[in-house]
């Protein structure tokens, strides 16, 4: 099973982030852990203002400001968590992405719970870069909140009945299907697992090229494909895990993302788990096209997992 004591959220007074720390503290109850509460007060960079747009002086923290935003943040971790759940509060000054991981490091985190996008306009669009900068270099699990999430239900604090877990056999979606399977059978949930058939989609439909690599059967191969996706998803899930939670395996066909987006959407799932560092050099490159757009466009949290 496993093990979480250590949760880092980090915010910054948006309705977004105060929807994800309602789930960071419906977590930390769950598993009776412990949140760390972030803020990383940042100059906006020069370079980001587009040209015309008048520029501000670097902001730099005072004494007095340090302490009146950290009792904004006790104020807001009050309001959200109320008086019985102990959070600390932190602040620092720096690149927001670069701050949170270390910070996560030095704890060390087992959980980051931050939403998917700010407060609105330039800086929705900084968090939404700074999330995707934590997803792609965290050693712990992300939990990316999106605007639309439902809230989290405090009591009973099982805050995931339905979860949707989308696999294709690499080392990581393993990975992120342990600890899918972990948080199913603690909170008797209902599990899918997903895999998405994506036939050679780095070529054009209808190319020369396609014509040539494809086998002249071309229904037989697809079925031996299906066939063997399908022995490969179910032996994923050992029978022990079966018998604490309702499990069921998907195999489609399509887009990753799309297919995961819809599956997701269809079955009203209450969190994605997909690990990230998948199957290709653009995957190392940046985390994955995947994963970016599950994690941009999921109506529900998305727990992203580096390789195990």
């Amino acid at each position: 099973m496993i093990e979480i004591v250590r949760i880092l959220c980090p915010i910054d007074f948006s309705d977004y982030s105060r929807r994800a720390f309602d789930h960071a503290v419906a977590m930390a109850r769950w598993y009776d852990a412990t949140i760390t509460l972030l803020h990383v007060f940042s100059a906006v960079p020069v370079a980001a203002y587009a040209p015309g747009t008048p520029m501000h002086p670097s902001v730099v923290l005072t004494p007095s400001d340090r302490e009146a935003l950290l009792a904004s943040m006790k104020r807001f971790a009050e309001d959200e968590a109320g008086p019985d759940l102990p959070v600390q509060c932190e602040a620092c000054e720096g690149t927001a992405a670069a701050e949170i991981l270390a910070r996560a490091r030095a704890m060390p985190s087992d959980l980051i719970v931050m939403g998917t996008h700010g407060r609105s306009g330039f800086e929705r669009l900084v968090l939404g870069s700074v999330t995707e900068r934590v997803l792609r270099k965290a050693a712990c699990p992300v939990l990316s909140v999106p605007r639309h999430a439902r809230d989290a239900v405090p009591a009973p604090p099982v805050l995931f009945k339905d979860i949707l877990c989308a696999i294709d056999f690499s080392d990581c979606s393993i990975n992120a299907l342990n600890y899918a399977m972990s948080l199913a059978q603690e909170a008797d949930a209902r599990l899918t697992v997903l895999h998405v058939i994506e036939l050679l989609p780095e070529l054009p439909s209808g190319t020369k090229e396609a014509v040539q690599v494809w086998p002249q059967n071309v229904t037989e191969f697809i079925a031996e494909v299906e066939q063997d996706r399908r022995e490969r998803l179910k032996a994923a899930v050992p029978e022990s895990v079966r018998a604490y939670c309702a499990v069921e395996t998907v195999l489609v066909h399509g887009t990753p993302y799309r297919e995961i987006l819809r599956v997701a959407a269809e079955q009203q799932s209450d969190l994605i788990v997909i690990g990230i560092h998948g199957r290709g050099a653009a995957d190392l490159l940046f985390f994955g096209s995947t994963s970016q757009h599950v994690v941009r466009q999921a109506a529900c949290p998305v727990l992203t997992l580096r390789r195990g």
